[in-house]
């Protein structure tokens, strides 16, 4: 059995992005089992600096394309969250107790039209816009407290 806080975080990027109506991506994930709504991230491959791999991201996750985006704020700080010790083993071949990530909020300069969530390694099945305030209620619960500190970063940016 694997102890848990020997694992190391897995370096990740996050994108909250927003429209002209001040509402929020998020897509549904293909390969959950409730229905589980995220904003696109990933991970941070080796060579990458953070918003390199966010706009990467972006594109493999929303076919947006990087002109479609202007960049409003970074979050201050790293924020990580703790996989439950269920899926700690089952996701990312065992390597890493949850992710660190560095957040980026970006406002959207395209339209619906833009954005094309049937990617090459497709992670959504759905998508749509949401108030920033509902995003703790939309995502996996122990995604809550990531989310919540993801508002708190960017709160002076939203309406």
């Amino acid at each position: 059995m694997t102890d848990i806080a020997t694992l190391p975080y897995r370096p990740c990027a996050g994108l909250m992005i927003l429209n002209a109506d001040g509402k929020v991506f998020v897509g549904q994930r293909i390969d959950a089992e409730v229905e589980a709504w995220q904003m696109p991230q990933g991970g941070i491959d080796d060579g990458e600096d953070a918003q390199t791999a966010a706009i990467r991201e972006l594109g493999e996750e929303t076919g947006i394309a990087p002109d479609k985006v202007e960049l409003i704020a970074i979050a201050p700080d790293e924020l990580f969250y703790d996989l439950p010790e269920e899926l700690v083993g089952k996701v990312w071949k065992g390597k890493w107790r949850g992710q660190r990530q560095r957040w980026f909020l970006y406002r959207f300069l395209g339209s619906d039209a833009d954005i094309d969530i049937a990617t090459a390694h497709q992670e959504f099945k759905d998508w749509t816009w949401v108030e920033p305030h509902t995003l703790p209620e939309v995502i996996v619960a122990f995604k809550k407290p990531l989310y919540e500190q993801v508002l708190a970063a960017f709160a002076p940016h939203l309406r």
